[in-house]
Protein backbone atom coordinates (compact mmCIF):
# COMPACT_ATOMS: atom_id res chain seq x y z
CA UNK A 1 0.00 0.00 0.00
CA UNK A 2 0.70 3.39 -0.28
CA UNK A 3 1.78 5.84 2.54
CA UNK A 4 -0.47 6.04 5.12
CA UNK A 5 -2.76 9.07 5.12
CA UNK A 6 -3.80 11.26 8.43
CA UNK A 7 -7.31 11.72 7.89
CA UNK A 8 -9.73 9.60 5.80
CA UNK A 9 -10.45 12.43 3.83
CA UNK A 10 -7.16 12.60 2.48
CA UNK A 11 -5.36 10.31 -0.20
CA UNK A 12 -1.86 9.70 0.49
CA UNK A 13 1.17 12.25 -0.26
CA UNK A 14 2.54 9.78 -3.21
CA UNK A 15 -0.71 9.54 -4.48
CA UNK A 16 -0.41 10.45 -8.48
CA UNK A 17 -3.20 12.50 -10.48
CA UNK A 18 -3.33 14.01 -13.49
CA UNK A 19 -4.35 14.07 -17.43
CA UNK A 20 -3.84 11.50 -20.12
CA UNK A 21 -3.66 11.75 -24.04
CA UNK A 22 -2.99 9.30 -26.90
CA UNK A 23 -0.07 9.97 -28.86
CA UNK A 24 -2.16 9.91 -32.77
CA UNK A 25 -5.12 11.33 -30.89
CA UNK A 26 -3.13 14.85 -30.01
CA UNK A 27 0.55 14.98 -32.17
CA UNK A 28 -0.65 15.49 -35.60
CA UNK A 29 2.40 16.28 -37.88
CA UNK A 30 2.02 12.94 -39.18
CA UNK A 31 4.52 13.00 -41.93
CA UNK A 32 7.53 15.64 -40.09
CA UNK A 33 10.60 13.87 -38.64
CA UNK A 34 10.84 10.97 -40.10
CA UNK A 35 7.58 9.82 -38.89
CA UNK A 36 6.57 6.63 -40.35
CA UNK A 37 3.12 5.67 -41.05
CA UNK A 38 0.57 4.09 -38.65
CA UNK A 39 -2.76 1.96 -39.65
CA UNK A 40 -4.80 4.70 -38.18
CA UNK A 41 -3.05 7.24 -40.94
CA UNK A 42 -4.90 6.19 -43.93
CA UNK A 43 -7.44 4.44 -42.22
CA UNK A 44 -9.04 7.66 -41.15
CA UNK A 45 -9.43 8.78 -44.21
CA UNK A 46 -11.25 6.20 -45.97
CA UNK A 47 -14.50 7.41 -46.27
CA UNK A 48 -17.06 6.92 -43.38
CA UNK A 49 -14.65 5.76 -41.06
CA UNK A 50 -15.17 8.53 -38.51
CA UNK A 51 -18.19 10.28 -38.21
CA UNK A 52 -16.77 13.86 -39.85
CA UNK A 53 -14.77 12.74 -42.34
CA UNK A 54 -11.80 14.25 -40.30
CA UNK A 55 -7.77 12.45 -39.88
CA UNK A 56 -5.01 12.53 -37.49
CA UNK A 57 -2.94 15.01 -39.38
CA UNK A 58 -3.32 17.80 -37.31
CA UNK A 59 -5.19 16.63 -34.51
CA UNK A 60 -4.36 19.50 -31.63
CA UNK A 61 -0.94 19.81 -33.29
CA UNK A 62 0.47 18.87 -30.04
CA UNK A 63 3.55 17.79 -31.90
CA UNK A 64 4.58 21.72 -32.52
CA UNK A 65 2.69 22.80 -29.45
CA UNK A 66 3.71 20.17 -26.81
CA UNK A 67 5.61 23.15 -24.77
CA UNK A 68 2.11 25.15 -24.55
CA UNK A 69 0.50 21.94 -23.21
CA UNK A 70 3.08 21.26 -21.01
CA UNK A 71 2.38 24.64 -19.35
CA UNK A 72 -1.04 23.85 -19.09
CA UNK A 73 -0.52 21.10 -17.15
CA UNK A 74 1.18 23.30 -14.56
CA UNK A 75 -1.47 25.52 -14.49
CA UNK A 76 -3.90 22.74 -13.55
CA UNK A 77 -1.02 22.01 -10.51
CA UNK A 78 -0.79 17.82 -11.58
CA UNK A 79 1.34 15.73 -10.08
CA UNK A 80 1.59 13.28 -13.62
CA UNK A 81 0.89 13.15 -17.00
CA UNK A 82 0.00 9.94 -18.92
CA UNK A 83 1.14 10.10 -22.42
CA UNK A 84 1.65 7.63 -25.33
CA UNK A 85 5.26 7.28 -27.58
CA UNK A 86 4.07 6.45 -31.48
CA UNK A 87 5.90 2.96 -32.43
CA UNK A 88 6.80 4.74 -35.95
CA UNK A 89 8.89 8.08 -34.50
CA UNK A 90 11.07 5.16 -33.18
CA UNK A 91 10.78 2.63 -35.81
CA UNK A 92 9.00 4.39 -38.89
CA UNK A 93 9.03 0.50 -40.33
CA UNK A 94 8.73 -0.67 -36.89
CA UNK A 95 10.90 -3.86 -37.46
CA UNK A 96 13.42 -5.80 -34.88
CA UNK A 97 16.03 -4.98 -37.99
CA UNK A 98 14.43 -1.47 -39.15
CA UNK A 99 16.58 1.98 -38.80
CA UNK A 100 15.53 3.81 -35.50
CA UNK A 101 14.65 7.58 -36.23
CA UNK A 102 16.82 9.48 -33.44
CA UNK A 103 14.91 13.13 -34.56
CA UNK A 104 11.73 10.76 -33.12
CA UNK A 105 14.04 10.29 -30.01
CA UNK A 106 14.73 13.20 -29.72
CA UNK A 107 11.62 14.74 -29.21
CA UNK A 108 10.10 12.41 -26.97
CA UNK A 109 13.44 12.76 -24.64
CA UNK A 110 12.62 16.12 -24.83
CA UNK A 111 9.24 15.59 -23.33
CA UNK A 112 10.54 13.62 -20.63
CA UNK A 113 13.11 16.09 -19.65
CA UNK A 114 10.88 18.89 -19.58
CA UNK A 115 7.66 17.43 -17.78
CA UNK A 116 10.60 16.73 -15.19
CA UNK A 117 11.55 20.04 -14.63
CA UNK A 118 8.21 21.01 -14.37
CA UNK A 119 7.85 18.74 -11.47
CA UNK A 120 5.26 16.50 -13.25
CA UNK A 121 6.04 12.38 -13.12
CA UNK A 122 6.11 10.90 -16.56
CA UNK A 123 3.92 7.81 -16.98
CA UNK A 124 4.18 6.36 -20.18
CA UNK A 125 2.55 3.97 -22.57
CA UNK A 126 4.23 2.16 -25.61
CA UNK A 127 1.41 1.22 -27.06
CA UNK A 128 -2.29 3.26 -27.59
CA UNK A 129 -3.52 1.33 -30.85
CA UNK A 130 -0.94 3.14 -33.54
CA UNK A 131 0.77 0.15 -35.04
CA UNK A 132 3.22 1.01 -37.32
CA UNK A 133 1.62 0.51 -41.13
CA UNK A 134 4.60 -1.40 -42.54
CA UNK A 135 4.51 -4.06 -39.73
CA UNK A 136 1.00 -4.60 -40.85
CA UNK A 137 1.81 -4.76 -44.79
CA UNK A 138 4.40 -6.98 -43.85
CA UNK A 139 2.60 -9.98 -42.09
CA UNK A 140 -0.76 -8.77 -40.88
CA UNK A 141 0.42 -6.69 -37.62
CA UNK A 142 -0.84 -8.09 -34.23
CA UNK A 143 -2.54 -11.24 -36.52
CA UNK A 144 0.98 -13.03 -35.98
CA UNK A 145 3.08 -13.80 -34.13
CA UNK A 146 6.28 -12.43 -35.95
CA UNK A 147 5.34 -9.45 -34.31
CA UNK A 148 6.24 -10.23 -30.37
CA UNK A 149 9.92 -9.81 -31.29
CA UNK A 150 9.39 -6.87 -33.36
CA UNK A 151 7.55 -5.23 -30.03
CA UNK A 152 10.24 -6.26 -27.90
CA UNK A 153 12.70 -4.56 -29.85
CA UNK A 154 10.34 -1.46 -29.98
CA UNK A 155 10.29 -1.70 -26.33
CA UNK A 156 13.89 -2.26 -25.45
CA UNK A 157 14.78 0.71 -27.60
CA UNK A 158 12.24 2.88 -25.57
CA UNK A 159 13.68 1.34 -22.01
CA UNK A 160 17.24 2.21 -23.20
CA UNK A 161 16.67 5.73 -24.27
CA UNK A 162 13.60 6.92 -21.61
CA UNK A 163 13.98 4.15 -19.05
CA UNK A 164 16.64 6.43 -16.95
CA UNK A 165 14.20 9.03 -16.29
CA UNK A 166 11.23 7.17 -16.43
CA UNK A 167 9.51 5.13 -13.68
CA UNK A 168 6.18 4.36 -14.81
CA UNK A 169 5.50 2.19 -17.95
CA UNK A 170 2.17 1.42 -18.63
CA UNK A 171 -0.09 0.58 -20.91
CA UNK A 172 2.36 0.01 -19.90
CA UNK A 173 2.95 -1.55 -22.04
CA UNK A 174 -0.15 -2.19 -23.47
CA UNK A 175 -3.42 -0.38 -23.76
CA UNK A 176 -7.17 -1.63 -23.64
CA UNK A 177 -6.06 -5.04 -25.71
CA UNK A 178 -9.82 -5.77 -25.95
CA UNK A 179 -10.13 -2.89 -28.03
CA UNK A 180 -7.11 -3.98 -29.92
CA UNK A 181 -8.53 -7.23 -30.81
CA UNK A 182 -12.65 -6.60 -31.00
CA UNK A 183 -12.67 -3.03 -32.47
CA UNK A 184 -9.62 -3.89 -34.84
CA UNK A 185 -10.25 -7.27 -35.77
CA UNK A 186 -13.68 -8.32 -34.70
CA UNK A 187 -15.94 -5.60 -34.76
CA UNK A 188 -13.99 -4.18 -37.51
CA UNK A 189 -14.72 -0.09 -36.32
CA UNK A 190 -11.15 0.20 -35.58
CA UNK A 191 -7.64 0.33 -37.63
CA UNK A 192 -6.97 -1.81 -39.32
CA UNK A 193 -10.60 -2.51 -39.54
CA UNK A 194 -10.78 -6.27 -40.08
CA UNK A 195 -14.41 -8.21 -39.76
CA UNK A 196 -16.34 -10.49 -41.47
CA UNK A 197 -18.76 -7.77 -42.11
CA UNK A 198 -18.16 -7.40 -45.74
CA UNK A 199 -19.81 -3.90 -45.42
CA UNK A 200 -17.35 -3.06 -43.29
CA UNK A 201 -13.75 -5.04 -44.49
CA UNK A 202 -13.01 -6.76 -47.52
CA UNK A 203 -11.39 -9.39 -45.07
CA UNK A 204 -11.32 -10.54 -41.67
CA UNK A 205 -12.44 -13.43 -39.52
CA UNK A 206 -15.00 -11.86 -36.86
CA UNK A 207 -14.94 -15.76 -34.72
CA UNK A 208 -11.33 -16.56 -34.25
CA UNK A 209 -8.68 -13.10 -35.22
CA UNK A 210 -10.07 -11.11 -32.38
CA UNK A 211 -8.88 -14.50 -30.22
CA UNK A 212 -5.66 -14.69 -31.83
CA UNK A 213 -4.93 -11.12 -31.48
CA UNK A 214 -5.48 -11.03 -28.05
CA UNK A 215 -3.03 -14.04 -27.27
CA UNK A 216 -0.39 -12.22 -29.35
CA UNK A 217 -0.91 -8.45 -27.54
CA UNK A 218 -0.38 -10.32 -23.89
CA UNK A 219 3.04 -12.22 -25.22
CA UNK A 220 4.28 -9.14 -26.76
CA UNK A 221 3.37 -7.30 -23.38
CA UNK A 222 4.82 -10.64 -21.38
CA UNK A 223 8.14 -10.61 -23.21
CA UNK A 224 8.88 -6.90 -22.97
CA UNK A 225 8.02 -6.83 -19.33
CA UNK A 226 10.99 -10.33 -19.08
CA UNK A 227 12.79 -8.02 -20.95
CA UNK A 228 12.40 -4.95 -18.52
CA UNK A 229 13.09 -6.58 -15.76
CA UNK A 230 16.40 -8.76 -17.02
CA UNK A 231 17.98 -6.08 -18.26
CA UNK A 232 16.79 -3.01 -16.67
CA UNK A 233 14.44 -2.97 -13.76
CA UNK A 234 17.20 -3.16 -10.91
CA UNK A 235 19.39 -0.01 -12.70
CA UNK A 236 16.40 2.15 -13.51
CA UNK A 237 13.89 1.06 -10.84
CA UNK A 238 10.98 1.40 -12.53
CA UNK A 239 7.48 -0.17 -12.45
CA UNK A 240 6.09 -2.13 -15.43
CA UNK A 241 2.18 -3.10 -16.22
CA UNK A 242 -0.80 -3.62 -18.49
CA UNK A 243 -3.95 -1.12 -18.90
CA UNK A 244 -6.96 -3.06 -19.34
CA UNK A 245 -10.39 -1.59 -20.60
CA UNK A 246 -13.78 -2.98 -18.59
CA UNK A 247 -16.51 -1.06 -17.84
CA UNK A 248 -18.11 -2.53 -14.54
CA UNK A 249 -21.41 -4.66 -15.67
CA UNK A 250 -24.29 -5.34 -13.22
CA UNK A 251 -27.45 -7.29 -13.24
CA UNK A 252 -30.29 -5.94 -15.26
CA UNK A 253 -32.69 -8.03 -12.17
CA UNK A 254 -31.98 -10.30 -9.37
CA UNK A 255 -33.36 -13.20 -11.79
CA UNK A 256 -29.84 -16.05 -11.89
CA UNK A 257 -29.71 -15.49 -15.57
CA UNK A 258 -29.03 -11.90 -15.71
CA UNK A 259 -26.69 -12.24 -12.65
CA UNK A 260 -24.78 -14.71 -14.64
CA UNK A 261 -25.03 -12.85 -17.64
CA UNK A 262 -23.33 -9.63 -15.67
CA UNK A 263 -20.40 -11.74 -14.78
CA UNK A 264 -19.96 -13.55 -18.50
CA UNK A 265 -19.49 -9.37 -19.94
CA UNK A 266 -16.73 -9.18 -17.13
CA UNK A 267 -15.09 -12.14 -18.04
CA UNK A 268 -14.99 -11.11 -21.98
CA UNK A 269 -13.95 -7.95 -21.34
CA UNK A 270 -11.29 -7.80 -18.43
CA UNK A 271 -10.72 -11.21 -17.79
CA UNK A 272 -9.50 -11.59 -21.18
CA UNK A 273 -6.09 -10.78 -19.55
CA UNK A 274 -6.36 -13.68 -16.90
CA UNK A 275 -3.50 -15.44 -17.54
CA UNK A 276 -1.44 -12.65 -16.80
CA UNK A 277 -2.71 -11.85 -13.56
CA UNK A 278 -4.34 -15.51 -12.82
CA UNK A 279 -2.29 -17.99 -15.33
CA UNK A 280 -5.51 -18.83 -17.66
CA UNK A 281 -8.46 -17.75 -19.50
CA UNK A 282 -11.69 -17.32 -17.26
CA UNK A 283 -13.97 -20.81 -17.72
CA UNK A 284 -16.77 -19.03 -19.34
CA UNK A 285 -14.75 -17.80 -22.57
CA UNK A 286 -13.18 -21.56 -22.63
CA UNK A 287 -16.85 -22.64 -23.31
CA UNK A 288 -17.48 -20.32 -25.30
CA UNK A 289 -14.68 -20.17 -27.52
CA UNK A 290 -13.65 -23.49 -27.49
CA UNK A 291 -10.95 -24.17 -29.83
CA UNK A 292 -11.07 -20.97 -31.20
CA UNK A 293 -9.15 -19.68 -28.15
CA UNK A 294 -5.68 -20.03 -28.41
CA UNK A 295 -3.26 -21.84 -25.92
CA UNK A 296 0.07 -20.77 -24.10
CA UNK A 297 3.19 -23.36 -24.24
CA UNK A 298 4.23 -24.06 -20.78
CA UNK A 299 7.16 -21.82 -21.95
CA UNK A 300 4.57 -18.69 -22.99
CA UNK A 301 2.87 -19.05 -19.52
CA UNK A 302 5.63 -19.13 -17.16
CA UNK A 303 6.27 -15.53 -18.72
CA UNK A 304 3.10 -14.08 -19.07
CA UNK A 305 1.75 -15.03 -16.01
CA UNK A 306 2.84 -12.80 -13.22
CA UNK A 307 3.88 -10.12 -15.74
CA UNK A 308 2.23 -7.15 -14.83
CA UNK A 309 3.20 -5.21 -11.29
CA UNK A 310 -0.45 -3.22 -10.94
CA UNK A 311 -3.86 -3.29 -12.79
CA UNK A 312 -4.02 -0.09 -15.26
CA UNK A 313 -7.63 0.32 -15.27
CA UNK A 314 -9.66 2.33 -18.34
CA UNK A 315 -13.06 2.52 -17.14
CA UNK A 316 -16.15 4.89 -18.27
CA UNK A 317 -19.10 3.27 -17.44
CA UNK A 318 -21.71 0.65 -15.96
CA UNK A 319 -24.04 -1.76 -18.16
CA UNK A 320 -27.54 -3.03 -17.22
CA UNK A 321 -26.73 -6.77 -18.68
CA UNK A 322 -29.54 -9.12 -19.57
CA UNK A 323 -28.74 -12.53 -21.06
CA UNK A 324 -29.76 -14.10 -23.93
CA UNK A 325 -27.39 -11.79 -26.20
CA UNK A 326 -26.15 -13.23 -29.13
CA UNK A 327 -22.70 -10.95 -29.09
CA UNK A 328 -19.41 -13.04 -27.65
CA UNK A 329 -17.75 -9.67 -27.83
CA UNK A 330 -20.28 -9.01 -24.66
CA UNK A 331 -20.24 -12.17 -23.44
CA UNK A 332 -23.24 -12.92 -24.75
CA UNK A 333 -25.11 -10.88 -23.04
CA UNK A 334 -27.67 -7.70 -23.87
CA UNK A 335 -26.34 -4.17 -22.42
CA UNK A 336 -28.97 -1.07 -21.47
CA UNK A 337 -28.83 1.41 -19.16
CA UNK A 338 -32.85 1.34 -18.96
CA UNK A 339 -33.69 0.13 -15.23
CA UNK A 340 -36.49 -2.42 -14.91
CA UNK A 341 -39.00 0.42 -13.62
CA UNK A 342 -38.12 2.44 -17.25
CA UNK A 343 -35.40 4.80 -15.44
CA UNK A 344 -32.20 5.88 -16.97
CA UNK A 345 -28.74 4.45 -15.74
CA UNK A 346 -27.28 8.13 -14.96
CA UNK A 347 -26.67 10.78 -17.01
CA UNK A 348 -26.28 10.31 -21.09
CA UNK A 349 -23.34 11.10 -22.45
CA UNK A 350 -23.04 12.34 -25.71
CA UNK A 351 -21.45 8.73 -27.05
CA UNK A 352 -24.65 6.09 -26.85
CA UNK A 353 -22.36 3.71 -24.67
CA UNK A 354 -21.84 5.94 -21.73
CA UNK A 355 -23.74 7.07 -19.12
CA UNK A 356 -22.49 8.13 -15.56
CA UNK A 357 -22.94 6.12 -12.58
CA UNK A 358 -20.51 6.26 -9.62
CA UNK A 359 -21.33 3.67 -7.88
CA UNK A 360 -20.35 1.10 -10.59
CA UNK A 361 -17.54 3.21 -10.40
CA UNK A 362 -16.60 2.13 -6.86
CA UNK A 363 -18.08 -1.32 -7.45
CA UNK A 364 -15.96 -2.13 -10.19
CA UNK A 365 -12.65 -0.66 -8.07
CA UNK A 366 -13.50 -3.39 -5.23
CA UNK A 367 -13.95 -6.43 -8.02
CA UNK A 368 -11.05 -5.89 -9.59
CA UNK A 369 -8.72 -5.56 -6.17
CA UNK A 370 -10.83 -8.59 -4.65
CA UNK A 371 -10.01 -10.75 -7.61
CA UNK A 372 -6.56 -9.61 -9.03
CA UNK A 373 -4.69 -8.13 -5.48
CA UNK A 374 -2.68 -5.75 -7.64
CA UNK A 375 -2.17 -2.40 -7.07
CA UNK A 376 -4.64 0.13 -9.51
CA UNK A 377 -3.72 3.02 -11.57
CA UNK A 378 -6.84 4.44 -12.72
CA UNK A 379 -5.62 5.13 -16.03
CA UNK A 380 -8.26 6.57 -18.10
CA UNK A 381 -11.59 7.63 -16.72
CA UNK A 382 -13.40 10.36 -18.80
CA UNK A 383 -16.77 11.47 -20.08
CA UNK A 384 -18.63 13.28 -23.07
CA UNK A 385 -21.18 16.05 -22.73
CA UNK A 386 -24.39 15.76 -24.92
CA UNK A 387 -23.54 17.80 -27.97
CA UNK A 388 -20.57 19.99 -26.84
CA UNK A 389 -19.42 20.11 -30.05
CA UNK A 390 -22.29 22.35 -31.30
CA UNK A 391 -21.94 24.80 -28.38
CA UNK A 392 -20.57 28.22 -28.29
CA UNK A 393 -17.10 28.41 -26.68
CA UNK A 394 -18.49 29.87 -23.28
CA UNK A 395 -21.30 27.27 -22.74
CA UNK A 396 -18.88 24.28 -23.81
CA UNK A 397 -16.74 25.49 -21.14
CA UNK A 398 -19.47 25.18 -18.41
CA UNK A 399 -19.74 21.59 -18.19
CA UNK A 400 -21.87 20.62 -15.77
CA UNK A 401 -22.42 16.91 -16.57
CA UNK A 402 -18.66 16.29 -16.84
CA UNK A 403 -17.62 18.38 -13.78
CA UNK A 404 -20.75 15.78 -12.24
CA UNK A 405 -18.91 12.70 -13.14
CA UNK A 406 -15.68 13.61 -11.95
CA UNK A 407 -17.68 14.52 -8.54
CA UNK A 408 -19.04 11.20 -8.68
CA UNK A 409 -16.20 9.28 -9.26
CA UNK A 410 -13.78 11.11 -7.44
CA UNK A 411 -15.81 10.69 -4.46
CA UNK A 412 -16.01 7.31 -4.83
CA UNK A 413 -12.08 6.59 -5.46
CA UNK A 414 -11.70 8.34 -2.17
CA UNK A 415 -14.34 6.17 -0.43
CA UNK A 416 -12.83 2.38 -2.08
CA UNK A 417 -9.45 3.38 -1.02
CA UNK A 418 -10.15 4.39 2.31
CA UNK A 419 -13.34 3.03 3.07
CA UNK A 420 -13.37 0.22 1.25
CA UNK A 421 -9.02 -0.57 1.17
CA UNK A 422 -9.07 -1.01 -2.01
CA UNK A 423 -5.16 0.03 -3.00
CA UNK A 424 -5.28 2.81 -5.76
CA UNK A 425 -2.23 4.44 -6.17
CA UNK A 426 -3.29 6.77 -9.40
CA UNK A 427 -6.16 8.83 -11.08
CA UNK A 428 -5.62 9.89 -14.58
CA UNK A 429 -8.91 11.81 -15.93
CA UNK A 430 -9.49 11.51 -19.59
CA UNK A 431 -8.41 13.39 -21.44
CA UNK A 432 -6.36 17.29 -21.10
CA UNK A 433 -7.13 18.08 -24.09
CA UNK A 434 -10.55 17.53 -26.57
CA UNK A 435 -8.83 15.98 -29.35
CA UNK A 436 -9.48 12.98 -32.47
CA UNK A 437 -11.80 10.59 -30.62
CA UNK A 438 -11.87 7.25 -32.06
CA UNK A 439 -14.20 5.91 -29.97
CA UNK A 440 -16.27 4.09 -33.24
CA UNK A 441 -14.24 6.48 -34.79
CA UNK A 442 -15.87 9.97 -33.69
CA UNK A 443 -13.34 11.82 -35.30
CA UNK A 444 -13.69 15.45 -33.99
CA UNK A 445 -17.52 15.25 -33.17
CA UNK A 446 -17.36 13.61 -29.42
CA UNK A 447 -15.64 16.19 -26.76
CA UNK A 448 -13.53 14.13 -23.97
CA UNK A 449 -11.57 17.44 -23.11
CA UNK A 450 -11.31 18.56 -19.61
CA UNK A 451 -9.72 21.59 -21.82
CA UNK A 452 -11.91 22.60 -24.58
CA UNK A 453 -9.38 23.06 -28.14
CA UNK A 454 -10.78 25.69 -31.08
CA UNK A 455 -9.55 23.11 -33.94
CA UNK A 456 -9.71 26.07 -35.91
CA UNK A 457 -7.18 28.78 -33.92
CA UNK A 458 -5.89 25.24 -32.37
CA UNK A 459 -6.62 27.53 -28.46
CA UNK A 460 -7.09 25.87 -25.41
CA UNK A 461 -9.86 26.94 -23.00
CA UNK A 462 -9.67 25.25 -19.81
CA UNK A 463 -13.26 23.77 -19.22
CA UNK A 464 -14.91 23.89 -15.42
CA UNK A 465 -13.88 19.95 -15.55
CA UNK A 466 -10.73 20.90 -15.91
CA UNK A 467 -10.40 23.19 -12.91
CA UNK A 468 -12.84 20.89 -10.92
CA UNK A 469 -10.25 18.25 -11.19
CA UNK A 470 -7.74 20.20 -10.10
CA UNK A 471 -9.33 22.02 -7.07
CA UNK A 472 -10.03 18.52 -5.99
CA UNK A 473 -7.17 16.40 -6.06
CA UNK A 474 -4.67 19.77 -4.48
CA UNK A 475 -7.73 19.32 -1.58
CA UNK A 476 -7.68 15.67 -0.82
CA UNK A 477 -4.15 14.62 -1.74
CA UNK A 478 -1.74 14.89 1.62
CA UNK A 479 1.24 17.04 1.47
CA UNK A 480 4.07 15.70 0.93
CA UNK A 481 6.70 15.32 3.47
CA UNK A 482 9.09 18.45 3.53
CA UNK A 483 12.53 15.77 3.40
CA UNK A 484 10.28 13.96 0.46
CA UNK A 485 9.77 16.98 -1.19
CA UNK A 486 13.57 18.06 -1.33
CA UNK A 487 14.70 14.68 -2.07
CA UNK A 488 12.25 14.54 -5.61
CA UNK A 489 13.78 18.22 -6.44
CA UNK A 490 17.43 16.52 -6.15
CA UNK A 491 16.03 13.59 -8.68
CA UNK A 492 15.03 16.75 -11.24
CA UNK A 493 17.96 16.82 -13.92
CA UNK A 494 20.04 19.63 -13.93
CA UNK A 495 18.70 22.65 -15.51
CA UNK A 496 21.71 25.31 -15.40
CA UNK A 497 18.51 28.41 -13.88
CA UNK A 498 16.45 26.76 -16.93
CA UNK A 499 13.07 24.91 -17.83
CA UNK A 500 15.15 22.22 -18.91
CA UNK A 501 18.18 21.25 -20.16
CA UNK A 502 20.16 23.13 -22.66
CA UNK A 503 18.35 22.62 -26.33
CA UNK A 504 15.46 21.04 -24.80
CA UNK A 505 12.58 23.14 -24.64
CA UNK A 506 12.51 22.82 -28.47
CA UNK A 507 11.42 20.01 -30.82
CA UNK A 508 14.13 19.20 -33.31
CA UNK A 509 12.91 21.35 -35.38
CA UNK A 510 11.97 24.23 -33.31
CA UNK A 511 13.50 26.87 -31.02
CA UNK A 512 11.71 28.73 -28.31
CA UNK A 513 12.03 30.95 -25.87
CA UNK A 514 13.11 29.61 -22.45
CA UNK A 515 11.74 30.54 -19.10
CA UNK A 516 13.38 30.17 -15.97
CA UNK A 517 12.43 27.70 -13.36
CA UNK A 518 12.67 29.55 -10.12
CA UNK A 519 10.52 32.20 -11.62
CA UNK A 520 7.35 29.95 -12.25
CA UNK A 521 8.09 27.91 -8.97
CA UNK A 522 8.14 31.29 -7.38
CA UNK A 523 4.87 32.24 -8.62
CA UNK A 524 3.33 28.80 -8.56
CA UNK A 525 0.84 28.27 -5.45
CA UNK A 526 -0.56 31.95 -6.23
CA UNK A 527 -0.92 31.08 -9.87
CA UNK A 528 -2.66 28.28 -8.81
CA UNK A 529 -4.69 29.74 -6.80
CA UNK A 530 -5.99 32.34 -9.10
CA UNK A 531 -6.36 29.78 -12.29
CA UNK A 532 -8.84 28.07 -9.76
CA UNK A 533 -10.61 31.19 -8.52
CA UNK A 534 -9.81 30.49 -4.99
Amino acid sequence: MTAEVPSPSKLPSDFLWGFATASFQIEGSTDVDGRGKSIWDDYAKLPGKTLDGRDGDVATDSYKRWEEDLDLLVQYGVKSYRFSIAWSRIIPLGGRNDPVNEAGIQWYSHLIDALLARGIVPFVTLYHWDLPQALYDRYGGWLSKEIVQDYVRYAKICFERFGDRVKYWCALTMNEPWCISVLGHGRGVFAPGRSSDRTRSPEGDSSTEPWIVGHNVILSHAYAVKLYREEFKAAQGGTIGITLNGDWALPYDDSPENVAAAQHALDVAIGMCDPIYLGHYPEYMKTMLGDRLPTFTPEELAVVKGSSEFYGMNTYTTNLCKAGGEDEFQGRSEYTFTRPDGSQLGTQAHCAWLQDYPEGFRQLLNYLWKRYKHPIYVTENGFAVKDENAMPVEQALADHDRVQYFKGNCEALLAARNEDGVDIRAYFAWSLLDNFEWSVADGYVTRFGLTYVDYVTQKRYPKDSGKFVSKWFTEHVAEEPRAQKASAQLELPQTDGNDVPDGTTSSPTEDKKKKTTKARFARFTAYISTFLGI
